[in-house]
């Protein structure tokens, strides 16, 4: 919705800054993603409806929830990392 990458980016930052005392995490994340996030931005606006489609992301949401349900309970954040990387790298073979 945003006209530009510049109102883009504050924008961005602003939605970081409200996380950031609940989950730096989240925060740190966010600004270190952001260069890649909005790279869509660079190009003309008659494309970005195309470019920034989430029906991938969903689908890919999707079978991590499906995943994460057969499971239930993760002991730790590193089998959660393994479990996404596992999809992800799926993902990538299709």
């Amino acid at each position: 919705m945003q006209p530009d990458r510049k109102q883009t980016g504050a924008t961005w930052a602003h939605v970081a800054d409200q996380v950031r005392g609940r989950w730096p995490k989240l925060a740190s994340l966010m600004d270190e993603s952001e260069h890649d996030v909005l790279a869509y931005m660079s190009f003309p606006a008659q494309h970005r409806a195309k470019l920034h489609s989430t029906n991938p992301i969903e689908r890919l949401n999707k079978e991590v929830k499906r995943r994460a349900d057969v499971v239930g309970i993760f002991p730790n954040e590193g089998s959660i990392a393994r479990l996404i990387g596992a999809a992800l790298f799926e993902q990538n073979d299709e």
